[in-house]
This record gives structure tokens, sequence and C-alpha cells, in this order.
């Protein structure tokens, strides 16, 4: 992640912000500037509900080198309650212990800390409800 990249995305790593179209209603998470149903280019905020199920998982046994210290861990796709898809790390548990439809809620978190001079990156992260 580089550090301009992590800037522009703080309102949807920090308060989980997503766009919702005043078109059509769909809600876009990351936000879009263009609605993938309608192609309406008007949007209100919204925040995003910090609940919802696991869809699919992973686990990671062979990390990138940021995340050697944090193996084995889990990465799902969750569906949050409103039907929003995010991807997540999973924390807090065994992730032998995870299932398909199991309830999680997102957390905000330390992410990574990025280069020599030691940025602390945070975001979201799942852990099971």
């Amino acid at each position: 992640m580089f550090s301009s990249r992590y800037w522009r995305e703080i309102p949807q790593r920090y308060r989980m912000e997503a766009a919702k179209c005043s078109g059509c209603g769909h809600v876009s998470f990351p936000p879009r500037l263009i609605c993938p149903k309608c192609k309406g280019r008007k949007f209100e905020k919204v925040r995003l509900p910090d609940q919802g199920k696991i869809l699919t998982y992973t686990v990671i046994h062979v990390p990138a080198t940021p995340f050697k210290d944090e193996v084995p861990f889990a990465i799902a796709v969750v569906e949050l309650d409103g039907g929003v898809r995010i991807t997540s790390q999973v924390v807090d548990c065994d992730p032998s212990t995870l299932t398909i439809g199991q309830r999680v809620r997102t957390e905000f978190r330390k992410l990574q800390e990025i280069g020599d001079a030691g940025i602390l990156c945070y975001g979201y992260k799942c852990v099971p409800a």
C-alpha cells in the first residue's frame, strides 16, 4: 500500500464510508464516481453497518513479508448487514474455527507499518461477533 493511496482512502478505511447513488440507491464500497447500476453521478455518503457474515474465507500460511509475524491468518469476504461485501482479515480467533455464515463485526485496527519512516496504517479488520 502506498502512502498517497492510503491517505486518499482514509474516509472508507477509518469511518467505513460508502457512496449511495441518489438515483437508484445502489451502495458502492469503496465509493465510486459513477454508479455501476444506473450510471448516475450524484451520491450521498453513508456509513456501513459494522456487523455481517462470512461468505467465504481462506487461511494464509505463506504470507507477504509485512505479515510474516501473523501466520496463520484468515482473509474473508464478508457480507455486511445491508448487502455490501468487503474483504477483510479476520483476527482474534483461531482460523481453523471459522465457518461460512459466521457472524463478525468490523473493528478499527492497525493494518501495517510502511517503509523505513514507520508510517502506521490503520483500517478495519473483522472479529467474531
